[in-house]
């Protein structure tokens, strides 16, 4: 596997990113990956690397860059280190990750080794809106799209990015935790008229008896393993459907 750290630029700067793909000169269908809150960790680095081991080329970008370096030893974080996560949260807007995510596919197009076709994305926890409002924003570039316990998907403001369903061209995979103190009552319900009103292709699942996190290792308190495994299926069964076959044939042309 081909993995290193580059400098994607926007704004007259740069956002660190990851990349890693298979070996072999591809070109590979690709992936954008929306952090969680506690940010870019070897965590998040191996979920990077199992979705490049099914045969994607995959950009993980720090979305804290505009306020330096922000890294988390999360088997030490207590009240304090939570504030800190919950301030470095607050900085980031969906179209400040917008913006990101177009400077991540501008950087992907000039890269012989990624598939010019649109492209998946996958977010957890803070991510869920912003991975939501990227497939709304940018919807001819992203064919898949997957959030895992995603918050603030529905808003009572005006940038809340279940308003952007009508818009939304990529298939959806949403999956929640039973037990959430992030995600509202009527998150899924709003979101799942939002989406079928809008003809949306979509699947959301509820898994019962987990809570939020239920897909990290790390977070052994909340881990389960039944409901991560299945959701990385679904996931990738989304991404096989949707960015796979149109990366084979665009390859073919």
């Amino acid at each position: 596997m081909l993995e290193f750290e580059t400098a994607v630029p926007t704004d007259g700067t740069t956002i660190p990113t990851l990349f890693c793909r298979p070996d072999g000169d591809g070109p590979f269908p690709g992936v954008i990956m929306h952090m969680d809150a506690p940010g870019i960790r070897e965590e998040l680095r191996n979920f990077a690397r199992r979705i490049a081991g099914q045969g994607y080329a995959v950009m993980l970008p720090d979305l804290y860059w505009r306020i330096g370096r922000v890294r988390f030893d999360l088997a030490r974080r207590d009240e304090a280190m939570s504030e800190v996560i919950f301030a470095s949260m607050r900085t980031l807007t969906n179209s400040r990750v917008v913006a990101d995510t177009r400077a991540v596919l501008a950087w992907a197009r000039e890269r012989k080794d990624v598939a010019r076709t649109p492209k998946g994305i996958v977010g957890w926890c803070m991510s869920g809106s912003f991975t939501l409002a990227a497939a709304g924003e940018i919807a001819e570039e992203v064919g898949a799209a997957a959030t895992l316990y995603g918050v603030a998907m529905v808003t009572d403001k005006p940038d809340s990015p279940h308003l952007l369903a009508p818009r939304i061209e990529a298939g959806l995979y949403c999956a929640f935790a039973e037990h959430d103190r992030w995600v509202t009552a009527n998150v899924v319900p709003d979101l799942r008229a939002a989406l079928t009103a809008a003809k949306t292709g979509f699947e959301i699942e509820d898994f019962p008896g987990t809570e939020h996190g239920f897909q990290f290792p790390e977070r052994t308190a909340v881990y389960s393993k039944d409901a991560a495994e299945r959701a990385w299926e679904k996931i990738f069964a989304l991404f096989g459907r949707r960015l796979q076959g149109k990366a084979v044939a665009a390859a073919a042309q």
